[in-house]
């Protein structure tokens, strides 16, 4: 298998992407020297994309340190969680709803402000302002093919997929298009900015938030850039059909059942569409001479997932969040669900935290000689399933 040929896509997931950094770490347990020259990211996966992308030593010295931050990861790192900060939001937002918009009415951006994590972005990236350096360097060593981003244009409902790369070939199709672009701060805020949740950022002229909202192919971003081999993270787990029929709750869905519900829908659903299609695809391109394929390849896609639901683990940890943005929590129902999603997608605290990146390592530990014998170059019957 030749190196360029190898891409990582992390799907989304807030809080979730923690597991991811588990399941990486147990991948560099065994490859501490992989060579991983195409990452793309979305949502939160954006942020370990970047990171991994920038880090200029070895896949097993990245990973340390991105499990290293996200174990140490606490709620104020990521938002402003004291009483007055999340009080004030809540007016600005009543006020708003119940003024109907009225001019000198308080403007809102968000739920809450995400000041802290573009701090801590900063400081972990060593990118205060500007390009992030560590991308270029591993770009001009040849390390690193290209790593890829993607955002939401809230100005113009296009999924706008940012990229910084060797020799790369830009695209566009129906409501998505590519940008070649130094890579910022501000386009890993933009790609991780839940909606409502989180503010959307200004990049240029138009303004942006998560790259998930409507993205109907999350692994095209990796095929464009050439990739044909693909390892896929996604934070979704995947019930059993008994499981999957049985009700979560019992009564009328509160606002965070159906908040966990739409996530789910927006974010972590479409990577298991994408891959089915993607398989399909392989098939019958499998059936063709190589110069009947119209240009089209074969690409190996192999996806990993989490063995528990992340939703219900969250659920045994929401005590421990802090007072007020527990009580904010509450009040949108997460206590009335077995399964809170939505809670697990902002619930940054960090033994949750450093539980999903245990269940990562566990995962990966637990398929490790299928993860070997895939970046060995082997078929696997199913990979994405």
């Amino acid at each position: 298998m030749a190196p360029s040929e190898l891409a990582i896509v992390l799907s989304g997931g807030g809080a979730r992407a923690a597991y991811q950094a588990g399941l990486l770490a147990g991948i560099a347990e065994r490859f501490p020297e992989l060579e991983v020259p195409i990452l793309t990211g979305v949502s939160a996966g954006a942020i370990n994309a970047v990171y991994l992308a920038a880090h200029t030593g070895t896949f097993g010295s990245a990973v340390a340190g991105l499990t290293r931050h996200w174990a140490g990861l606490t709620p104020d790192q990521v938002f402003r969680v004291d009483a007055a900060s999340l009080g004030k939001s809540v007016l600005r937002w009543g006020v708003r709803l119940v003024s109907g918009g009225l001019p000198g009415s308080p403007q809102v951006r968000g739920l809450v402000d995400t000041t802290p994590l573009r701090g801590f972005l900063g400081r972990v990236l060593n990118a205060n302002a500007g390009p992030i350096p560590g991308i270029v360097e591993n770009l001009e060593s040849g390390r690193l093919k290209a790593v890829a981003l993607i955002t939401t244009s809230y100005s113009t409902g296009q999924t706008v997929v940012w990229v910084q790369g060797r020799g790369i070939e830009l695209w566009e199709r129906p409501q998505r298009r590519s940008h070649q672009a130094a890579l910022t701060i501000d386009h890993a805020m933009a790609s991780a900015a839940l909606p409502l949740f989180f503010p959307a950022v200004r990049i240029g002229d138009e303004w942006y938030g998560d790259g998930g909202i409507r993205l109907a192919a999350p692994l095209s971003p990796a095929l464009h850039l050439g990739a044909s081999r693909i390892l896929a993270i996604s934070t979704r787990y995947i019930k059993g059909e008994a499981e999957a029929g049985r009700p979560v709750i019992t009564h009328y869905p509160p606002p965070a059942q159906v908040a966990g519900v739409l996530m789910n829908a927006i974010f972590l659903d479409l990577i298991d569409q994408d891959a089915h299609r993607l398989e399909r695809l392989n098939r019958l391109l499998e059936r063709l001479p190589e110069g009947e394929r119209e240009g089209m390849r074969v690409v190996d896609l192999m996806v990993l997932r989490p063995s528990r639901d992340l939703g219900r683990l969250a659920r045994e940890y929401e005590p421990r969040l802090p007072k007020g943005f527990r009580f904010m929590t509450r009040w949108l129902g997460t206590r009335e669900a077995a399964s809170p999603d939505a809670l697990s997608i902002i619930m940054f605290q960090p033994d949750y935290l450093e539980r999903l990146i245990e269940l990562g390592l566990e995962d990966a530990r637990a398929r490790g000689d299928e993860i070997a014998a895939f970046l060995a170059g082997e078929r696997l019957a199913h990979a994405g399933a």
